[in-house]
């Protein structure tokens, strides 16, 4: 089917034309890490504070994502891979669209968000590993998640019955174990905007 695919990318606005509008600088935050490590909070935080700022933004997140794209989709690894394909896919139209993309999901192996960061291209793919151990993550239990998984209602669950990998040269770590809510957001925040801004 693919020679009866004629693409016009060379015929629509360009990306420039429309940071030149939105005066900013589009770009991908990927935020990885367990369930419970804070990544959803401060994927919203970051969101309102960057829309306070003016900036035009998309947050893509684990669970929105899987009740509408990907709602065919399991958590086998195949599916897994497939569901951080589409989302990379999809971050990228609006990277092209002038749009700063939030994404917050666990994409817990290094193969996964290398996936991710080919679709994308690596300089436009800021990696923030919000990072708490297991433990932590596991006492929190925000969803219930864990205690299912230890149940063995849930399973291929990441830190129970799947791995993690943690990111081996994020752009940002952010240890929501050791540091207040407010001083993860705002470093986060001072981190993001020299990367979005027009100069």
């Amino acid at each position: 089917m693919q020679e009866h695919i004629y693409p016009i990318f060379d015929h629509i606005l360009s990306r420039q034309d429309k940071e030149q509008l939105l005066q900013q600088r589009a770009k991908v935050i990927w935020m990885t890490g367990l369930s419970g490590s804070g990544k959803s909070t401060l994927a919203q935080a970051l969101e309102r504070d960057l829309h306070a700022a003016g900036i035009m933004t998309k947050l893509l997140d684990g669970d929105n994502v899987r009740a509408g794209l990907c709602n065919n989709l399991g958590f086998s690894e195949a599916d897994r891979s497939e569901n951080i394909r589409r989302v990379a896919e999809a971050a990228r139209l609006f990277l092209d669209a002038g749009i700063i993309c939030i994404c917050s999901f666990v994409s817990p192996t290094l193969e996964i968000r290398d996936l991710a960061r080919h679709i994308i291209g690596s300089e436009d793919f800021l990696e923030v590993y919000v990072n708490a151990p297991l433990e932590v993550c596991e006492a929190r239990d925000v969803k219930g998640l864990y205690k299912k998984a230890r149940a063995g209602l849930i399973p291929d669950f990441t830190g129970i019955s799947a791995p993690f990998e943690a990111p081996e040269t994020p752009f940002l770590e952010l240890r929501t174990d050791l540091f207040e809510f407010e001083a993860c957001r705002n470093t986060l925040l001072e981190r993001i905007r020299p990367a979005i801004t027009v100069l």
